[in-house]
């Protein structure tokens, strides 16, 4: 499998990493395209990949073609790569709220994917949502599939607003659950613990917590309710939870970022 990467930034990488890693392509199989010296030297001495300072100089005889660029320089570099584009390319997009209509335009070619994967696929242990326009060979798709479970776990929609709600809820998820991360670890530091070990118990708990909802098959709610004894200290913070608006605020949070996202979209 040959891949160029349009662009050499932290999700191409994770790509490379995760290509390699499996096997899909040897290094000499994978060029990338990007502007900043640096970063160029970084990727060919790390991974052994080819580096061109020109996107079009990495467009000769590649299977797919991964934009992994910032949304503000969509347009610019559709224009560029364009003309390079062949009948053979399909191009995988990793650009956050491009949509399938504005990537087939802006490159005038047909065959595109739209992927949203988050931030843990840096690491393996990412979720993507992904679909493809029609007229890609299944070769090609079981192709970007495999390529896509090097980040972690992948869900291919057809629905194209599925991957707008998508990126609401799992690409920037990772925010929240930061978020969330970060007051706990900050109560416990309130009640007096030293940080490091309130880091450390909020982590785990809420690692295992994740694992536990996944293997069980169990409701969260149910799982919830095995730890809330009547009249205990659990039971008490649930409470306050719910008297803060914790349950209404994640759901206008997730609500507002998805209107805000397909704004974005609209406007590209």
């Amino acid at each position: 499998m040959r891949i160029s990467f349009i662009g050499g930034g932290v999700m191409a990488e994770a790509l490379i990493s995760g290509v390699l890693e499996a096997k899909l392509a040897t290094s000499k199989d994978i060029k990338v395209g990007e502007p900043t010296d640096a970063r160029r030297a970084y990727l060919s001495n790390k991974y052994g990949v080819e580096v061109h300072p020109r996107n079009l100089d990495v467009l000769v005889d590649e299977d797919i073609v991964i934009l992994s660029i910032k949304p503000q320089n969509l347009s610019e570099v559709m224009a560029e790569i364009g003309s390079g584009l062949n009948d053979e390319h399909v191009v995988l997009s990793i650009v956050a709220g491009a949509r399938m209509d504005t990537l087939s335009n802006g490159l005038t070619h047909a065959a595109v994917i739209r992927v949203m994967p988050n931030t843990p696929a840096q690491i393996g242990v990412g979720m993507t949502v992904w679909t493809a326009s029609a007229d890609i060979p299944q070769h090609k798709i079981a192709a970007s599939r495999d390529i896509l479970r090097t980040l972690g776990e992948e869900m291919y929609v057809t629905d194209e607003k599925l991957i707008d709600m998508a990126t609401a809820l799992s690409a920037s998820g990772p925010a929240y659950v930061f978020l969330f991360i970060e007051a706990l670890i900050d109560a416990g530091v309130y009640l007096g613990m030293p940080r490091d070990m309130a880091r450390k118990l909020v982590l785990q708990t809420v690692e295992g917590s994740a694992r536990l909802v996944q293997e069980s098959g169990r409701h969260p709610a149910e799982l919830k309710d095995t730890v809330s004894s009547p009249g205990g200290g659990t039971v008490e913070a649930l409470m306050a939870f719910e008297q803060g608006g914790f349950r209404g605020t994640v759901l206008e949070a997730v609500a507002s970022a998805y209107e805000k996202y397909r704004t974005l979209g609209e406007q590209r």
